[in-house]
């Protein structure tokens, strides 16, 4: 498989080096060359197929023969070592639950599959990667755990000042040995800004790689759980919409892919809070990035996601083609915090801000009697406890996962400019 730039000024490379450089020279995003469709004995049986075989059959054309199957399979184990359960709400809406992993998110998933990979590319090598990476607030915890103690690697995480929640922070801050954090005087997507000038500075004297979406080994793993919750929901017989709290939209775009792979999906809601970047290009068509706004839902957090061309490219750049596919809609603070009270009081489940934008999506799509609607709860109430704890006025039991990070110290280093991030890569 081989990966080219969505900017198109850049030679097209393998799966090993889009991993290894995370973004191409000319700053563009790599995409697969091909999508191949999964074989239809698979997705029409698929509830006979444990969760391993249908990751391995899902994702091994994009990683060829780079990895051997033995260690692919390995890999992928250790992945999705943890449960991806679809819960039943109300009537016909059900959520999918990507908070079971290591630190209670759903990108557990792609930081665990890219630290496989980047180890098994790295094992021979005596150059040390140094894994760069911004967050609005769960990349920074996942990526932290994935990557600790990884042979060859060190791992830099940026995060804007007061942005993230608190145990977000503590999840970021206190592992400590091969990961670094970096608190920003600024927003995510300052963080995201300086990340992708580094990729392109060429005084920066370190090898460096990406662990946010933008990374192909990040990013395409997500397939996986579209796939899990099909499997648990295709007894049904319904007809599947999706609806993903978007922010960089890569959990999106890697639905998109899944159903390109002939997962057969309807359609897809691309929920997001007040950063409605992408809810206004589908209504208006012009796509106008913008500062970002903090919001309760603060892993959405993004005025300008990474993520959109990637999408756009599945759409071969049609915009009408898109809106076919994908809708999009914005949520106040105020719509989100009155959807966890509305959903507590009337069925007892606890939903973070973001499962509540995502729950928020389905009701404003409209679904009909013949289609099952299913949003995702990409975190833990846990990681935003404050905020669950004041809307519901409940008691949130603190899981094992958090309890081990809450009490420890944070550590991290103040930056306010991208020439401070230079001077401490170069340091």
């Amino acid at each position: 498989m081989n990966y080219y730039s969505l900017y198109h000024k850049a030679p097209k490379t393998s799966f090993k080096e889009a991993v290894l450089n995370g973004i191409a020279p000319d700053k563009g995003l790599y995409f697969p060359e091909s999508i191949r469709p999964v074989s239809k004995e698979i997705i029409e049986n698929i509830s006979q197929y444990s969760n391993e075989f249908i990751a391995y059959e899902v994702i091994k054309q994009f990683v060829g023969n780079e990895i051997p199957k033995e260690k692919l399979q390995e890999i992928i184990k250790e992945t999705i070592s943890f449960d991806f359960p679809v819960v039943d709400i109300h009537e016909n809406i059900t959520t999918l639950e990507l908070f079971h992993g290591p630190t209670m998110a759903f990108k557990d998933v792609g930081a665990q599959f890219m630290a496989g990979c980047l180890e098994y590319f790295n094992r021979n090598s005596q150059q040390e990667v140094t894994v760069l990476v911004a967050t609005s607030g769960d990349t920074g915890g996942a990526v932290a755990c994935g990557f600790l103690n990884t042979k060859g690697v060190k791992v830099v995480i940026l995060y804007p000042r007061g942005k993230v929640s608190e145990i977000q922070e503590k999840q970021l801050t206190t592992l400590g040995n091969n990961i670094t954090a970096l608190e920003v005087d600024g927003v995510f997507d300052d963080c995201q800004d300086m990340v992708k000038t580094a990729f392109i500075d060429p005084q920066i004297h370190c090898k460096l790689t990406s662990a946010n979406s933008i990374n192909v080994a990040r990013w395409l793993p997500q397939m996986l759980y579209f796939f899990f919750a099909y499997k648990q929901i295709v007894h049904l017989k319904k007809e599947v919409i999706f609806s993903v709290p978007s922010g960089n939209f890569g959990n999106i775009c890697a639905g998109i892919v899944a159903k390109k792979l002939g997962l057969p999906i309807k359609h897809f809601v691309a929920s997001t809070n007040a950063n409605d970047t992408v809810p206004k290009y589908l209504k208006y068509g012009n796509y106008i990035p913008k500062a970002s706004k903090t919001t309760i839902s603060n892993a959405m957090d993004v005025g300008n996601p990474s993520n959109f061309i990637r999408i756009q490219e599945l759409f071969d750049n049609d915009l009408e083609t898109i809106k076919k596919h994908v809708s999009s809609f914005s949520f106040s603070d105020n719509s989100t915090r009155k959807t966890m009270k509305d959903i507590y009081k009337k069925t007892s489940y606890i939903t973070d801000p973001h499962g509540a934008v995502g729950y928020l999506g389905l009701k404003k799509y409209g679904l009909s009697e013949n289609e099952i609607g299913i949003f995702l709860e990409t975190a833990h109430p846990v990681k935003f406890l404050d905020i669950v704890e004041e809307t519901l006025d409940v008691k949130v039991e603190i899981p094992p996962q958090i309890q081990k990070v809450i009490d420890k110290e944070k550590v991290a280093t103040q930056i306010s400019s991208y020439n401070e991030l230079k001077q401490f890569l170069n340091t």
